[in-house]
C-alpha cells in the first residue's frame, strides 16, 4: 500500500514537473516569436521607408522658388553712392553688363557691373543699389554694385 502511495505520488509530482516545463517551453518560444516578429517588423519598416519618395510640400517649395530680396556687402564707406530704377539687361558702348533704367529717358540711365553680387537674379526688378561710381569713357553714370535690393517685382 505504501508503494502504491508512492507511485501515485510520483505521478503526480512527475506530471506536475513536466506541465510547468511544458509552460516554460510556451512562454519562451511565445517571447523569442514575438522578438522575432518585432524585429523583422522593424527591419521591413525601415526597408519600406528609405524607398519612398519624400514629395517638397507646397509651401517648402514657396520658399525655394523665393527670390533674395537683398545681397551683397553693406558697407556705406565704400559703396557711398545709391540709385533706384527697373534693371535691364546690356551696357553701353562696353562699359557694364546691366543698366538701371530711370525716369528721364537714356541719359539718366546708370550703367552697371559688380564682381560681389549676381545681377543677373535681378533683371525686371525695380531695385536700389549701392556701390562706387567711376568715370565712363560713354556711360554717363557707371556705378560698380556691391549691394542690391529689391524694391518690387514686375
Amino acid at each position: 500500500m505504501e508503494d502504491q502511495k508512492k507511485s501515485l505520488i510520483r505521478s503526480l509530482e512527475d506530471e506536475e514537473k513536466e506541465e510547468k516545463n511544458k509552460e516554460e517551453k510556451i512562454s519562451f518560444f511565445y517571447f523569442f516569436s514575438y522578438l522575432g516578429l518585432a524585429i523583422f517588423l522593424g527591419i521591413l519598416t525601415g526597408f519600406l521607408l528609405t524607398k519612398i519618395p519624400f514629395k517638397i510640400g507646397p509651401e517648402e517649395k514657396k520658399e525655394i522658388k523665393k527670390e533674395k530680396k537683398a545681397a551683397g556687402v553693406v558697407d556705406k564707406k565704400i559703396f557711398k553712392d545709391k540709385a533706384e530704377g527697373v534693371l535691364k539687361e546690356g551696357g553701353i558702348d562696353g562699359e557694364g553688363n546691366f543698366h538701371l533704367e530711370r525716369p528721364g529717358g537714356p541719359s539718366q540711365n546708370v550703367y552697371l557691373t559688380s564682381s560681389t553680387v549676381d545681377l543677373s537674379s535681378y533683371v525686371e526688378k525695380k531695385v536700389r543699389v549701392y556701390g562706387q561710381t567711376f568715370a565712363g569713357q560713354k556711360a554717363g553714370w557707371l556705378m560698380d554694385v556691391g549691394y542690391i535690393e529689391v524694391l518690387e517685382e514686375k
